[in-house]
């Protein structure tokens, strides 16, 4: 009986001490990131600004709000792990006629992106990692012109076209669960993003 009640014991022992050194070998992670300088802010920046000088227009007063996103990852082995990123940015602008210096009205601009994505996590510690990631996807992009002058029209346009991010290297530090992490790379997440990511 003894022997039993020891073995019982000793495996219990083995099982806790197995669990608490499980730490970063977790299957799932969630995160957070805010990022700038992402595809949807370089295209708006350039291309709007080039569509309205082309039509007589300028911007000004131009707000960014990007890109905010959130992801999930599936480890399927320790050095891999696969999953999905959604994406949201936001701009707004007030436009001017250059003719007669009058308000056109203001654009609103909004990104919405959904990626499928691969991890390469090629340093993991206990409490430091570090990794590269790829994603592509599309956005929806929807484009709110609201007319403030008679000689300008109000109108929505909603467009779908192919995006993507790589995240070159990306390096997280912090418990062996709650980590915060920062990216460089390039993307709809931006050129440098910072985040918070939690594994389970």
């Amino acid at each position: 009986m003894k022997k039993i009640l020891l073995a019982a014991v000793a495996a219990l022992i083995a099982t806790v001490s197995v669990n608490a050194q499980a730490g970063y070998d977790t299957k799932h992670e969630i995160g957070i990131s805010y990022g700038f300088g992402s595809n949807s802010d370089i295209i708006n920046s350039f291309g709007g600004g080039l569509g309205n000088a082309l039509g007589g227009a300028r911007s000004e007063n131009r707000m960014r709000f990007g890109a905010l996103s959130a992801e999930y990852f599936y480890h399927v082995s320790e050095v891999i792990g696969v999953g999905g990123i959604l994406s949201y940015a936001r701009y707004k602008e007030d436009v001017y006629w250059r003719s007669d210096d009058t308000k056109s009205g203001v654009d609103k601009l909004n990104y919405f992106t959904i990626m499928p994505s691969v991890k390469f996590n090629w340093l993991r510690k206990d409490h430091f990692g570090m990794y590269s990631k790829l994603a592509a996807g599309a956005s929806l992009s929807n484009i709110k012109s609201e007319s403030e002058n008679k000689n300008s029209e109000s109108g929505t346009e909603n467009k779908v076209h192919f995006n993507w991010q790589a995240s070159l290297i990306g390096a997280e530090a912090g418990g062996s669960r709650l980590r915060a992490f920062i990216e460089l790379g390039f993307g709809e997440q931006g050129i440098g993003l910072l985040g918070i990511r939690y594994k389970f």
